[in-house]
C-alpha cells in the first residue's frame, strides 16, 4: 500500500482518487478551496463536477497543503494547466529530495511555451517528476469503465513504479520514456477538439470530424516531432487516441465548447457554459506561438485561433481551410515514387 495524496479536487482528480482508493492505497484529496472540501465531506461526491462517482469515509480530505503533500509516497498533481505553476510554488517547501510527483494535468503554458513537467521541475527541482495521459474521460473512469493510459518518467524503474500503484483491471497502464511527445499530443488535442465541436455547431457530418482527427494529428505530429519527440508517441494512446476520444465525446469539455461557438456564441460565453476549465482556449495560443518558433505549418490550429481571439465566423474559417492551396497528402510519397 502506498500513501498517495491527489492534489486537486476537480473530475479528473476525484476519478484517479477512487482507482487508488480501489487498488488498496491510502488517499488524501487536497483542495484549496474549503467549501469544495466542506462538500466533499458531507456528500461523498463531488455534485457539480463528477456527480455519481462516491468516495470511500475513509478518503483523506484537506485543504492543508504541508499535510497533503509531507510523508507521501506519491503526489498526483491534478490542476488545470494554468493552475499547474502556482500551485507547484506553493508546494515546493513540503516536497522531499526525490519525492514523486506525477502530473495529470494536459496543457502547454502559455507565456513560457513550456510542457508541464518542465514547469514542475523548474519550481520544484527536487521532486522527481513524471506524468500521466492518455484518452480517459473521467466521467467513464468514476464508474470504472475500461480505460488505457501512459505513464511517462525519466527512468523506467519510476515509470514501472506508477504503473503499479495505478493499474487494475478495469485501468490499463503503459509505460514511455517520451515525456515531450505525451505532453505536446495530450495538450494540443485539446485544441483540434475545439474545432471538431466547431464543426458539429456548424451541423456538419462525420466526413468532416474525420478530416479534422486525421489532419489534426499529422499537425500535431509536424510539430512535436520538430521539438524532438517520437512519432510513435503520436500514434499511440497519447496522440491520435486521446484525439479520438477527445473529438468525438459529448463528455469532452473541448468539444462541448467547440460546439457552442459552432451554434454562434462567443469563446467567453461558451466557456461560461460548459462551466469548467477548456483547457484548449489555453492552449490555442501557445501551439500557435509553438508554430512560429519551429516553422511547421498548423493551418486547422491557426484558424481556431483566430476564431477564438480574434471573432472569425467559425463557417468562415473551415471554408478557408477547406480552399487553401492545392497540395499532397504526404509530399515524400511523391518523391520516393518518382525517384
Amino acid at each position: 500500500m502506498a500513501k498517495v495524496s491527489v492534489i486537486g479536487a476537480g473530475s479528473w482528480g476525484i476519478a484517479l482518487a477512487t482507482v487508488l482508493e480501489k487498488n488498496g492505497h491510502d488517499v488524501t484529496i487536497w483542495s484549496i478551496l474549503e467549501d469544495e472540501i466542506n462538500m466533499l465531506k458531507e456528500k461523498h461526491e463531488h455534485v457539480t463536477k463528477l456527480p455519481g462517482v462516491k468516495l470511500s469515509e475513509k478518503m483523506g480530505l484537506t485543504t492543508s497543503l504541508e499535510e497533503a503533500v509531507k510523508d507521501r509516497d506519491l503526489l498526483v498533481l491534478a490542476v488545470p494547466s494554468v493552475h499547474t505553476r502556482s500551485t507547484a510554488k506553493s508546494m515546493k517547501e513540503f516536497v522531499s529530495e526525490g519525492q514523486l510527483i506525477v502530473n495529470v494535468g494536459k496543457g502547454i503554458e502559455e507565456s513560457t511555451l513550456m510542457i508541464l513537467s518542465d514547469v514542475i521541475e523548474e519550481e520544484i527541482p527536487q521532486a522527481n517528476v513524471a506524468i500521466l495521459s492518455g484518452p480517459s474521460h473521467a466521467e467513464e473512469v468514476g464508474k470504472g469503465l475500461p480505460t488505457t493510459c501512459v505513464v511517462g518518467a525519466h527512468d523506467k524503474k519510476t515509470a514501472e513504479y506508477i504503473q503499479n500503484i495505478f493499474m487494475n483491471e478495469e485501468f490499463r497502464i503503459y509505460t514511455s520514456p517520451d515525456m515531450l511527445g505525451i505532453e505536446v499530443g495530450g495538450a494540443l488535442k485539446n485544441v483540434i477538439a475545439l474545432a471538431a465541436g466547431m464543426a458539429d455547431g456548424l451541423g456538419y457530418g462525420d466526413n468532416t470530424k474525420a478530416a479534422l482527427i486525421t489532419r489534426g494529428i499529422a499537425e500535431i505530429s509536424r510539430l512535436a516531432i520538430a521539438m524532438g519527440a517520437k512519432y510513435q508517441t503520436l500514434f499511440g494512446l497519447t496522440g491520435i487516441g486521446d484525439l479520438i476520444v477527445t473529438c468525438a465525446s459529448m463528455h469532452s469539455r473541448n468539444r462541448r465548447a467547440g460546439i457552442l461557438i459552432g451554434q454562434g456564441k462567443t469563446m467567453q460565453e461558451a466557456m461560461n457554459e460548459v462551466q469548467m476549465v477548456v483547457e484548449g482556449v489555453y492552449s490555442a495560443k501557445a501551439a500557435m506561438a509553438l508554430a512560429k518558433k519551429y516553422q511547421i505549418s498548423m493551418p486547422i490550429i491557426e484558424q481556431v485561433n483566430k476564431v477564438l481571439f480574434e471573432d472569425k465566423p467559425a463557417k468562415e474559417a473551415v471554408s478557408e481551410l477547406m480552399l487553401r492551396d492545392k497540395k499532397a497528402e504526404h509530399e515524400d510519397l511523391w518523391e520516393e515514387a518518382e525517384k
